[in-house]
């Protein structure tokens, strides 16, 4: 089941479009930062702020270091690009079967409606692991082809060598994946509310977006720390030396939360819920 409907996801023109252009941000922030400084043109370090300033910290040395662009590229997409992504695919896992008419042809099969839900969003967490990676690695090839590669200075002052800079580019991809598995499992309890696939993805869409600005707002400092995209870009604390790991590990245990919560709610509505579609 898993195989088929990470085949069916994956084989879609949806899926491949929003890929298409997540895989495009890294080649239009290259061009954009090559076009802006020129040949001759260096970066310092960045400063040490704390995690949420990773994007401006990574851009000023990219033209050093074409490696810097992987780190650049994920701070841009995180905030918007990734998890609309992610919010598109989850939102559509049951809702988009139900408006097509097949979800009580798959309840119909023996596995039962836990299995298929845990295959779904199996199936958005593969998802959010390979767009991830599509920005990474797009990122990795335009830095390599326009800027040059080498020893990485951190956004603390100090110098790796290009093997660690590039083990870390991996870890923090990874972490960036993980730090979306808390809205691939609120859209996943959306779609199971609604029988209609893009009601689903613009109310997980929406809410993503409204989370967001919650989150800007300083009146409502007490309760942004429990938003799932407080801590998102914490990954910048990876390019520290050493490692600031505080943040990480918050990030890291409130998707788990989130994971916990919004899957176990998707979990009691799917398994009640009158499938007449």
């Amino acid at each position: 089941m898993l195989r088929s409907e990470l085949l069916i996801t994956f084989r879609r023109w949806r899926t491949l479009a929003l890929l298409g252009v997540l895989a495009a941000v890294p080649v239009l922030i290259g061009i954009a930062v090559k076009i802006e400084t020129g040949d001759g043109s260096s970066g310092g370090p960045g400063g040490p702020g704390g995690g949420g300033d990773g994007g401006p910290a990574f851009i000023a040395q990219v033209t050093n270091n074409g490696l810097f662009l992987v780190f650049t590229a994920l701070a841009a997409t995180l905030p918007f690009f990734l998890p609309m992504a992610i919010g598109v695919i989850a939102g559509d896992a049951i809702a988009g079967e139900s408006n097509a008419g097949t979800l009580r042809y798959l309840l119909v099969a023996p596995a039962g409606r836990t299995r298929l839900l845990l295959t779904k969003y199996a199936t958005v967490l593969a998802f959010c692991l390979v767009a991830t990676l599509v920005v990474a690695l797009s990122a990795l090839t335009v830095g390599a082809l326009l800027f040059p590669l080498g020893d990485v200075t951190t956004i603390s002052g100090t110098t790796i060598g290009f093997a660690d800079g590039l083990g870390r580019a991996l870890l923090i991809a990874l972490v960036v994946a993980a730090s979306l598995t808390g809205v691939a499992a609120l859209g996943l309890f959306v779609s199971t509310l609604t029988g209609s696939g893009i009601a689903a993805m613009a109310t997980t869409v929406g809410l993503l977006i409204t989370i967001q600005i919650l989150d800007q707002i300083p009146q409502l400092h007490a309760i942004q720390p429990y938003l799932f995209s407080h801590y998102w870009l914490s990954f910048a604390d990876l390019v520290r030396d050493p490692v600031y790991w505080d943040d990480l590990v918050k990030n890291l245990g409130l998707q788990g939360l989130y994971v916990a919560v919004f899957g176990s709610a998707a979990w009691a509505r799917f398994t009640t819920k009158d499938v007449t579609a």
